[in-house]
């Protein structure tokens, strides 16, 4: 599958804002079966490109003249669902057993995730798609917002959250395992309704299997219908748009437009 997609985040501010600067996480890269044709950034402000920590193609974005909103849009062109191999590993696997105020595990997390176990058995795929059958089951999806995701506590607690939120539960399911974890940020474009969303999944590392990707809103594995973005040991390390401003209050708004283009016949 082709995609081509644009992405539009606008933030309007109350007041003039003297000074901002934005981390921007909106550059997929090649592998876990995507590979990018062609993909821009458009800023009004000075932008410079690095790699952070976990791997991920970032951007800094430094508006340093008087301004009341800020558009950002990326854009570009992906393919999906063919044979790339996934992209060396920046950090070692003991980093995501880590856990964050989002993705750490409690108690009842624990009990939760420790009844997939067999005695005798350690964890494999089978278990972990059990498990994200019985989250998705248990887990009302609730509309994604532009707020920070609940924690993987409050989500399990409430019996609700969005595929942010969903995702650091399956990642506080998979520490209680001593499964190593991470974020995933990206798209899921619906062939249904032909839209695509901002969304959050999240990999898993096996021995037999290196990293698989869960998308636990879905219940599915990832598969052709997601682009990956970024990837941290919560949303807060992956998300698509971070900010740092004056006083100014803010509103945000965020487009996303997809088009799926018919692939060439061999």
């Amino acid at each position: 599958m082709q995609l081509v997609i644009q992405h539009q985040t606008h933030y309007a501010l109350d007041a003039l804002a003297d000074y901002s600067i934005q981390q921007l996480r909106l550059t997929p890269q090649d592998g876990f079966g995507q590979r990018v044709k062609n993909w821009t950034l458009k800023v009004s402000g000075s932008m410079s490109r690095y790699r952070d920590a976990f791997g991920n193609t970032a951007h800094t974005l430094v508006m340093d003249r008087p301004h009341a909103e800020i558009t950002i849009t990326a854009s570009g062109e992906v393919e999906t669902d063919i044979d790339v191999p996934p992209p060396l590993d920046h950090l070692s696997l003991p980093v995501f057993l880590r856990n964050t105020p989002l993705n750490r595990p409690d108690e009842a997390i624990r009990r939760f995730a420790q009844e997939f176990l067999t005695v005798g058995k350690g964890v494999n795929d089978a278990v972990l798609a059990e498990l994200m059958h019985a989250l998705h089951k248990r887990i009302a999806l609730e509309a994604t917002t532009g707020e920070l995701p609940k924690s993987a506590i409050d989500t399990f607690a409430e019996g609700a959250g969005n595929s942010h939120a969903m995702a650091h539960l399956f990642i506080a399911c998979c520490h209680a395992l001593a499964v190593p974890a991470r974020f995933v940020h990206g798209y899921w474009f619906d062939s249904a309704t032909d839209r695509i969303e901002n969304h959050g999944w999240a990999d898993a590392w096996l021995i037999d299997h290196g990293w698989m990707s869960f998308d636990i809103a879905n219940d599915c594995l990832s598969n052709g219908v997601h682009v990956r973005l970024a990837t941290g040991l919560d949303y807060r390390d992956a998300c698509p748009v971070s900010t740092m401003m004056n006083d100014a209050r803010e509103r945000l708004s965020v487009s996303v437009k997809v088009q799926e283009m018919e692939q060439a016949q061999q």
